[in-house]
């Protein structure tokens, strides 16, 4: 994350996850089910392993993504598991739905 408050505020308008900061480089998150935490660094580096959030309304979750500024890099299309789409956070990091 190169901004971990528009990191909070982002998967918390869209996930609803809950955070505790540990000092200002940071935070972690939960939501009851999935626990985490967001680092501050200076630069995204992309290739890494997909991060893939399982959501029961895809379209809905979708909707809340791009209203809460993050950007579909990948429309959603049908893959051996199911559906998906992929989206940038505020960072520019890569993760899927």
């Amino acid at each position: 994350m190169t901004d971990v408050g528009a990191a909070k505020r982002f998967y918390g308008a869209v996930f609803g996850w809950q955070f505790e900061d540990y000092g200002p480089a940071y935070a972690s998150f939960h939501d009851g089910r999935l626990a985490g935490g967001f680092t501050q660094t200076d630069a995204v580096r992309r290739g890494g392993p997909l991060v893939v959030i399982f959501s029961t309304d895809l379209a809905a979750t979708e909707q809340a993504v791009r209203a809460a500024g993050g950007a579909i890099v990948r429309e959603t299309f049908s893959f051996p598991g199911g559906r998906r789409f992929h989206f940038a956070d505020p960072s520019g990091n890569e993760l899927a739905v």
